[in-house]
């Protein structure tokens, strides 16, 4: 046995080994959707604008608010409780209940909760949009990899068919029929044969880490596709997939086209809103509090007799005394109980406030404007999507064509090149061609499958990818 089939052989068993798990495109996709990183920012980021949506119709209902505090004063201040300068160290304590609520504000908070609505909306439509942008570059990555497992299949065609004539050629030049240059000639092509069957099992690894690396898989670990044949890929007739009408519903159902109709009605809102925040707004508010004080307060004095006289006054014209009993006075004071300070101070407010905004630096107005040119921004933005889809849809209905078109002509290639091969084998056989025009028909035939193919994987291709923009999404 040659040395070129032993190492086509190793190869082959190389591959094999190393090829032990076999993933569809179904598996490949639902694995990429469950694990990729981009996929799992892009779904925080719609779970954020879901919980600012559940703040904005929180915002709706009326706020209440318990409050308390309690503290020492020392020094010179005024008492809470009685209103009135004191240098005592005075211990307080109070508690308050509010609560508030919109009247109306031109429905301000209204818009902003459908803008938020919209907001959240085209969140989870670019999440959407990010899987489909995965799964078409796995389908890609996945068709690649088909491709280079069949030129692997051509080329190992190729080997045996050469192999095949190399034997018949050793016996012939054994037996001396034929110059042993047609051995050699023959042995030089199973090397460039085998040259090929390497550069094909380069170029199918090389394809499958391309697809790890779509996966986010380690690079060590051990992976192969389910390589189903070429002409069993279901494929809708190129009639059924005219660009208008894959483009009509392109617009309806592509997550890319639902991000921008849902941001553009988000910045509508917001418009509405800031507009809103220009005018006057009416609310109702309410509070509960109450409030407790050390300080003392005075008392009545507590006074006791000494015993003694005190002269207040002469009587005239006797100049008799008028006296008055002595007393001790002891000034007394005290303090009102906790529970009783609490219900003595309790107080309650009720009452509608406006506020007028006048000026304010034209923060509202700017805020107001800019709101409006981000609306004509995503507008067109919006226009300049579907224009672009529009032109990519066009452009891979004319790729479909004119890859069918190749695929068709590379057909009649392959049966042109496999009967001149046919017919150059017989006269070989016979002696009536050297074996330098043999090989050349052989090469012919080789280049012609391998061109055969890749036609084929190319039209299946363009036509998985006008099947994605008519929403049927992708299957092989």
């Amino acid at each position: 046995m040659s040395r070129y089939i032993k190492l086509a052989i190793c190869l082959l068993t190389f591959t094999t080994a190393i090829g032990q798990e076999k993933w569809d495109l179904r598996k490949c996709v639902e694995y990429a959707l469950e694990h990729n990183i981009p996929i799992k920012q892009q779904d925080i980021q719609a779970k954020i604008a879901e919980l600012t949506l559940k703040q904005s119709r929180a915002s709706q209902i009326p706020s209440f608010n318990f409050g308390g505090n309690v503290g020492i004063t020392t020094g010179r201040s005024i008492d809470n409780t009685t209103n009135q300068f004191t240098t005592q160290n005075i211990w307080y304590n109070s508690f308050s209940l509010q609560s508030n609520v919109d009247l109306f504000n031109w429905f301000s908070k209204r818009n902003t909760i459908a803008g938020d609505l919209y907001s959240s909306q085209a969140a989870k439509a670019s999440v959407d949009k990010l899987k489909n942008d995965i799964s078409l570059n796995i389908a890609s990555a996945y068709l690649q990899a088909l491709l280079s497992k069949e030129q692997i299949n051509a080329s190992k065609l190729q080997i045996l068919l050469t192999n095949s004539q190399l034997q018949n050629t050793q016996k012939l030049v054994n037996a001396g029929s034929l110059p042993e240059l047609n051995l050699a000639e023959l042995e030089a092509q199973l090397a460039t044969d085998s040259s090929t069957l390497i550069t094909a099992e380069g170029t199918e690894i090389q394809s499958l880490l391309l697809l790890k690396s779509i996966l986010q898989l380690d690079a060590g670990v051990a992976f192969d596709v389910d390589a189903p044949p070429v002409d069993m890929i279901p494929v809708e007739p190129i009639g059924e997939l005219q660009p208008e009408a894959v483009y009509q519903l392109a617009i309806k159902n592509l997550p890319q086209q639902q991000v921008n109709k849902f941001r553009l009605e988000a910045a509508r809102k917001y418009s509405d809103a800031a507009k809103g925040n220009m005018y006057p707004t009416f609310s109702l508010g309410a509070s509960l509090g109450s409030n407790y004080s050390s300080a003392k307060n005075p008392g009545e004095p507590i006074r006791t007799p000494t015993g003694a006289l005190d002269t207040v006054a002469h009587v005239y014209p006797t100049n008799q005394q008028v006296v008055v009993p002595k007393y001790n006075t002891i000034n007394t004071s005290f303090s009102s109980p906790y529970g009783t300070q609490l219900s003595d101070n309790f107080s309650n407010r009720i009452g509608v406030s406006v506020n007028v905004p006048i000026f304010n630096g034209r923060q509202a107005r700017t805020n107001w404007q800019k709101q409006k040119l981000q609306v004509q921004n995503l507008s067109l933005q919006q226009d300049l999507d579907n224009m672009t889809l529009k032109q990519d849809i066009y452009k891979a209905y004319t790729d479909a064509i004119t890859s069918l078109q190749k695929f068709n002509a590379s057909t009649k290639s392959v049966a042109a090149a496999q009967k001149a091969y046919d017919f150059a084998q017989k006269r070989y056989d016979v002696g009536l061609l050297n074996t330098i025009d043999l090989l050349t028909n052989q090469n012919n035939l080789f280049r012609a499958r391998i061109d055969r193919l890749s036609a084929q994987f190319d039209y299946v291709f363009k036509m998985k990818l006008l099947e994605f923009y008519r929403g049927q999404g992708l299957k092989l």
